[in-house]
């Protein structure tokens, strides 16, 4: 089943064309990758795709919806509880703890309180990280604050994961342990991903991976 579908996607910004036509499927279960050279337009087609940025030209079909006959309000309810973003850089807010970072979408998405909190308590232990419910951004270390990005995500059993680099600012040993992660997240738990990487390592994790080259789409390849 065909999760998302884009098509003729083109973004301009001003007389520079970023993306030139692309049309891709994601379907529901698949990890996929996206590879290409800095300026290629990776992050601008991810950002598209979760609705932070509109395509000047082109449609997405997300669940069947068309996003371009949803509302902006319509939007922020979509992107809010079917799509979780994981940034390079965790993107925590500092005033709050691990726990209340991670409840934050849940209640946006009106979730009472105390269901919220119960289930961002089961997504950080799940994450390992039990021991790190009450404490800040700035007490935790690299892996353990973008772990925590990851339950963020999760906390709205959304349809598809979006990450941008996310390894990108680990050291090597947390950039492994993330890595595992996202495959555990697809083959366990049936979670959706779409990954914007430089690391050949994550990409060749995925089961797919696309290649871009200033705009367009030139090449995909299936893992085994």
């Amino acid at each position: 089943m065909n999760l998302i579908e884009t098509k003729g996607i083109c973004k301009s910004f001003g007389t520079l064309q970023v993306l030139k036509n692309i049309d891709l499927t994601i379907r529901k279960g698949e990890f996929a990758s996206i590879i290409g050279a800095s300026g290629a337009g990776k992050t601008t087609l991810l950002q598209i795709i979760g609705t932070l940025d509109k395509p000047t030209a082109g449609t997405i079909t997300m669940n069947k919806v068309k996003l371009e006959s949803l509302h902006s309000d319509e939007l922020s309810e979509l992107r809010n509880k079917e799509i979780g973003f994981v940034f390079q850089f965790h993107q925590l807010l500092p005033e709050f703890t691990a726990l209340e970072n991670v409840m934050i979408p849940a209640l946006i998405a009106k979730v009472q309180k105390k269901e919220a909190e119960k289930k961002a308590q089961e997504l950080l232990h799940y994450l390992g990280l039990t021991n790190r419910l009450l404490h800040k951004p700035n007490e935790l270390s690299g892996g353990e604050k973008q772990r925590v990005a990851v339950a963020r995500a999760l906390i709205n059993n959304p349809s598809i994961i979006l990450a941008d680099e996310p390894s990108g600012s680990l050291d090597s040993r947390n950039k492994e342990e993330l890595h595992q992660l996202l495959v555990t997240l697809n083959r366990d738990l049936g979670i959706t991903l779409l990954v914007v990487t430089h690391d050949t390592n994550l990409a060749y994790l995925s089961n797919r991976i696309i290649e871009m080259q200033d705009g367009i789409i030139i090449g995909e390849k299936l893992n085994a």
